[in-house]
């Protein structure tokens, strides 16, 4: 497994981002109905990865099986294939964050519990919660700190 920033943010990529995100979207978001994960994979997912100020993947064969994006110091999209989940990957991609880029904070969906519970042994520590994610959908979102004292070096 290879871990590199992204510059160039192809067509091609894009496209085989957007099916890692949706096939790990899938596996960890039960919540989410169907017309939902097509809007965001349709109208809102290309636009934030072309966009996103630091983009990092993870890929094997230099195939993507996982990427982060982050906006200052706030990670902002993990997601990992399902096949490879479990696997380290995650937690790689955000050390690797927190050391090249002093990742601080994060938002987790509440109905996400394997997502907050990941974040948590990686040293952040929920500090805020809001009923609806930031469309206005109900889905609670928690706020993310990392806990300095826990984190790693």
């Amino acid at each position: 497994m290879e871990i590199i920033e992204i510059s160039e943010r192809t067509q091609s990529l894009i496209y085989n981002l957007v099916e890692v995100w949706e096939k790990s979207v899938r596996e960890t978001h039960l919540f989410l109905p169907e017309n939902e994960i097509l809007n965001i994979k349709e109208k809102f997912l290309p636009d934030a990865l072309k966009n996103i100020s630091h983009l990092v993947i993870a890929q094997d064969n230099d195939k993507p099986i996982a990427f982060m994006g982050i906006d200052r110091q706030k990670l902002e999209m993990l997601f990992v294939t399902p096949k490879k989940r479990c696997k380290g990957i995650g937690k790689k991609l955000v050390e690797y964050g927190i050391k090249n880029f002093s990742i601080e904070e994060l938002t987790v969906n509440e109905q996400n519990p394997q997502a907050k519970g990941f974040y948590e042994h990686l040293g952040f520590k929920v500090y805020k919660k809001s009923e609806t994610d930031e469309q206005g959908n109900p889905y609670p979102i928690l706020y993310m700190r990392l806990n300095k004292k826990s984190e790693k070096n």
